[in-house]
Formats: structure tokens, sequence, C-alpha cells
């Protein structure tokens, strides 16, 4: 058996450490500039998706953390509030649904958007399409969701994707309890 020095062992090992925290630190800078940009567009989309789901806002609050998410308060020309934006997730098959939804001064709601899914192509990501969003909207108080002829406050399942339209829905309903406990009552 051949023995090996102290040199074909340490060099190899002392230039992949090198290597690697070369690398490291690229990587670490990378971030560091890149960072902040990243933050500032999450930010600007995040703005524009609540102008989405409240349009009759013209401004909108500081965001507010409660237990189940967060929310702003939509506003109109004069600063009086004329609603609220809240940001909600629940599981759903693939992972996290993260939605904002926009729920007027009367509890209605006036928009939903899915901030990120990760569901089943052609199935669950189906949940993104204004056919099945628009089933919340003018509509209040809990939703429930059904497999065929949806009523009133019911929601048609998407098929073939019942987990990720009851998660959607629990992240709406999320959002109806929160406004309930934010504005002190049943609307």
């Amino acid at each position: 058996m051949k023995k090996f020095s102290f040199k074909e062992i340490a060099v190899p090992a002392i230039t992949l450490f090198l290597i690697a925290a070369i690398c490291t630190a690229i990587l670490a800078v990378t971030n560091g500039v890149t960072a902040p940009k990243i933050a500032e567009n999450n930010e600007q989309a995040e703005i524009a998706t609540r102008q989405l789901v409240f349009a009759d806002a013209k401004s909108f609050s500081d965001v507010k953390a409660v237990e189940d998410g967060t929310y702003v308060e939509a506003l109109d020309e004069n600063g009086k509030v004329i609603g609220y934006v809240f940001t909600t997730s629940d599981k759903g098959y693939g992972g996290e649904i993260k939605i904002m939804t926009g729920i007027n001064a009367d509890g209605e709601v006036t928009g939903m958007e899915i901030l990120s899914i990760e569901e089943t192509a052609g199935l669950g990501m189906n949940a993104k399409k204004d056919d099945f969003r628009n089933q919340y909207v003018d509509n209040s108080g809990e939703f429930t969701v059904v497999k065929s002829d949806a009523g009133e406050n019911e929601i048609q399942a998407l098929t073939g994707a019942t987990i990720t339209s009851q998660a959607v829905t629990n992240a709406v309903n999320d959002a109806v309890e929160i406004f309930k406990t934010v504005t002190g009552g049943d609307k």
C-alpha cells in the first residue's frame, strides 16, 4: 500500500478550501448589492397589488401586523378609511399560497390577488385565473368551497385542485376574520 505524503493530501484540500471561500465571498458581496433592490422591487409590487385589490383607494396606511397576516387601511382622497387590504396565507397542495384581499367598509371583497403560489401546473395554478379569483368579489362573509354549482358565498372548486381551492378560500376567510377583528364587529 502506497503512503501519501502530507503535500499530496494538504495541497488539494487547501486549494478546494480557498476556492470555496472565494466563491462564498463573491456570493455574499452579490447578495449585499442586490438585496436592497430586491426588497424595493417587492415593496413596489405589493403597492401595485394593493391598488389592484382596492381600486377606489387613493392611498394606503402603513402595514400593521396581526396574528394571521398583515393589513393596511385603504384611504380616500381625504385620508378617511374606506376599507382594508389584508395579506394572508394558507398551505396548498404544493406549499404556501399567499394572497392579498381587499375588503371595503361594508365587508364586501373588492378584489383578490395571489402573491405567491407553487401549485401543479394546469390544475392548482388555475387559481390565478380571473374566473376563479372573481368568485370572491362583491361578496361578504365566510366562503365555502363546493364542487359544483356555486351559490352565494360558495366558491366553485378548481377541477382537480380542491386542496388549492380550499387553501385560497381559507386565506380569504382569514382576511374576513381579521376584518371583523379590526372593525370590531360582524359585517
